[in-house]
């Protein structure tokens, strides 16, 4: 019986994730090869340690999304089967303006009653337009059943009729957009309005670090993992094998696989070579069809104490600075820790913008943005850490209008069939996106070698 060799660049959630998959699914012999140019697995599943203490943070993915009260939730399900424990987190309130907003009743008594109003207006109006399992299911895994719809979000943010709750609504979601309203479609910023709500999703991290996650995966499955293996070039050989090249510490080595799988985020695509007359043209409409950049900036902040948990104790706050961001309590990931440790994610402008600031002007800013009623815990600061994801998700995932799944992951498939993507780039910017992108590749090249084998 034949050993299928396949190839996989990029040891990233979607590098992993379709190893897992395709170990699980294939019934055939094959011998794997990942491809990962930094000297670790995992990608944006980052969960380091400060110095001055043994206190995690996370660096990248800040949590997971939960879809199991719909129907099946294959990242939770995998999380499970991992035996990983998980923690849940949920957040409500939105300070504006040194106040604390966690419910209705305080948007109406400090901001004020015509403002409460346009909130339930705006309210009804989005969920009307996506009930909760048309939110599970608005990524039309079968392409667009629509015409693409070219309005924006701000077309949605315009049926305000109070601008105090319009900037209160953009404040709230600007971290999960990870852009700005006028660059992505009313459709991504509808689902990342109602996604605050558990009714439609919920939040859950894993219990001592999310990156648990990739390093579970990683000692579970068989094959070579070249690290710090840099993939410059991927062609169609003579013989029909897709040959990838490589090189490491300065020596170029060349592989032949019977298939390829590129897992790279959407912004190193371009570092690789795609030649060919038919692959390269392809390859290029693939990158260009989902090019809308967004970014993050993650600033991580270690203090003597949790000297905020008097005034709030969810696991995160959203926080009317830097045009809107995120503020996690990453020690309420740790029951018992002694030191406290704040996290903020800021997004799209603000984000691509500051990151050209260094740590030490991030880290004050971020002290800064502090509401005056937390001021005097800034001095109880021990250390500052600054990762920056320029460019790292997308503002308007899947395209302007979603294609198939047999386009979105074989750009060419004519004469590279065996030539195929994973990405969440393609579904929803999420790591649940990832699962359901490397799922559908893993069962692609079993089922094809199987047929091949029959």
């Amino acid at each position: 019986m034949r050993t299928w060799k396949i190839g996989i660049v990029g040891g990233g959630p979607g590098g992993l994730f379709t190893a897992y998959a395709l170990q699980k699914r294939a019934n055939h012999p094959y011998e794997l090869t990942m491809f990962e140019a930094s000297s670790r697995l995992g990608g944006k599943i980052l969960t380091p340690q400060f110095h001055a203490a043994p206190v995690r943070y996370e660096a990248g993915a800040a949590e997971f999304y939960d879809y199991s009260h719909f129907e099946e939730d294959p990242l939770k399900e995998l999380i499970a089967e991992l035996g990983l424990p998980i923690a849940r987190m949920g957040g409500s309130a939105v300070i504006v303006d040194q106040q604390v907003i966690a419910h209705q009743d305080d948007m109406r008594d400090r901001l004020g009653t015509a403002e409460w109003r346009d909130l339930l207006r705006f309210d009804l109006a989005a969920r009307n337009r996506m009930t909760p399992q048309e939110f599970y299911h608005s990524d039309h895994p079968e392409g667009s059943a629509h015409a693409a719809d070219a309005s924006t979000f701000t077309t949605l943010l315009d049926e305000f009729s109070e601008q105090r709750t319009r900037d209160f609504v953009t404040t709230l979601i600007h971290s999960d957009l990870a852009t700005e309203p006028h660059h992505t479609n009313h459709t991504y910023g509808l689902h990342n309005y109602l996604m605050n709500d558990p009714a439609y999703m919920q939040l859950y991290g894993i219990e001592g670090g999310n990156e648990r996650l990739p390093q579970e995966l990683a000692a579970r499955i068989v094959g070579t993992k070249l690290l710090e293996h840099t993939v410059e070039r991927v062609q169609r050989g003579a013989d029909g094998r897709l040959r990838v090249q490589a090189t490491h510490g300065g020596e170029h080595t060349e592989h032949a696989f019977d298939f390829v799988v590129i897992a790279l985020p959407h912004n190193h695509l371009r570092s690789v070579k795609y030649a060919g007359d038919r692959l390269s043209p392809a390859v290029e409409d693939h990158i260009d069809y989902y090019d809308y950049p967004a970014h993050y900036l993650r600033i991580s902040l270690l203090f003597e104490s949790r000297f905020w948990e008097s005034r709030l104790t969810d696991s995160y706050w959203m926080l009317d600075h830097f045009g809107g961001c995120c503020l996690y309590d990453e020690s309420s990931r740790t029951p018992g820790l002694k030191q406290g440790v704040l996290g903020w994610l800021l997004a799209g402008d603000a984000a691509e913008q500051m990151s050209q600031q260094s740590d030490a002007e991030l880290m004050e800013a971020a002290l800064q943005s502090l509401p005056d009623f937390l001021a005097d815990g800034r001095e109880q600061l021990l250390e500052g850490q600054v990762h920056r994801w320029i460019r790292s998700v997308n503002a308007m995932p899947g395209g302007v209008a979603p294609r198939s799944l047999d386009r979105r992951h074989q750009p060419e498939p004519i004469e590279h069939p065996h030539l195929m993507f994973v990405g969440d780039y393609m579904f929803d910017s999420t790591l649940n996106g990832v699962v359901d992108s490397s799922e559908y590749v893993a069962g692609w090249i079993a089922a094809l070698t199987s047929e091949y084998n029959a």
